[in-house]
């Protein structure tokens, strides 16, 4: 089971990322890639208000996407709903998920 420390710290799982559905890198505007705007909007991000998504590595090179709260709650929920009908473990225990669990707390997070 993740410790609420993997949300707090910006160490969001990679399998938790892929639900997440980054843009692609050559979507995003200089400062989403840099990680000062929100990946999924036009928010300006400081060291408070920012979700870490972590350093990202693509034919481009290096990337550090963050988000903001509103945003990255809202694209966990969605992926709540396409990850746990697939998902065995969600099917038979989701507290057990470490997926499902950092999505619904991302979730929880972004509605604060």
């Amino acid at each position: 089971m993740p410790s609420d420390a993997a949300t707090r710290t910006g160490t969001i799982p990679p399998d938790v990322l892929a639900v997440l559905a980054l843009p692609a890198f050559g979507e995003l505007t200089p400062d989403q890639a840099r990680g000062a705007v929100c990946v999924w909007g036009d928010e300006r991000l400081t060291a408070d208000t920012a979700v870490d998504l972590g350093e990202q590595e693509g034919a481009e090179g290096h990337w550090w996407p963050r988000a903001c709260r509103t945003h990255t709650a809202e694209h966990a929920h969605r992926g709540l709903f396409d990850h746990a009908p697939s998902c065995e473990q969600c099917t038979d225990a989701a507290e057990r998920c470490e997926t499902s669990l950092v999505l619904y707390r991302l979730v929880r997070e972004g509605r604060r």
